[in-house]
């Protein structure tokens, strides 16, 4: 993910700790402040930063990506210049592919015992 990722709680105004109602709360508060049809840009930034919040799994994956970015190895005098930097995105989607979370495919495979 090479696009800035502007911090949705500052956008919303509200602590990162801050409840599902409060999220709520403090959205509908700025939609009521920033109506769409006079101010449309300030509108899309609280409507996407409200879509990144409002769920809990992409609350989570927000969060991470929002943590700081780890510190860069110490490289050694005759090392190799490679580019071994890891994005927070790209640990989120290799997680997602290496779990079995979203697998819907145990379905057919179910067998109903009787004792």
């Amino acid at each position: 993910m090479t696009e800035s990722y502007s911090d949705p709680y500052e956008v919303l105004g509200i602590e990162r700790t801050a409840s599902a109602a409060a999220l709520k709360q403090a959205y509908f508060a700025l939609v009521r402040a920033h109506p769409p049809e006079r101010d449309p840009e300030r509108f899309k930034q609280v409507r996407a930063a409200y879509e990144r919040l409002r769920e809990p799994a992409t609350r989570v994956e927000t969060d991470m990506l929002l943590l700081e970015r780890w510190p860069a190895p110490a490289r050694a005098r005759r090392a190799p210049k490679l580019d071994l930097t890891v994005q927070p995105a790209d640990v989120i989607s290799a997680a997602r592919a290496l779990t079995d979370l979203e697998r819907s495919d145990w379905r057919e495979h179910y067998v109903k015992v009787k004792l």
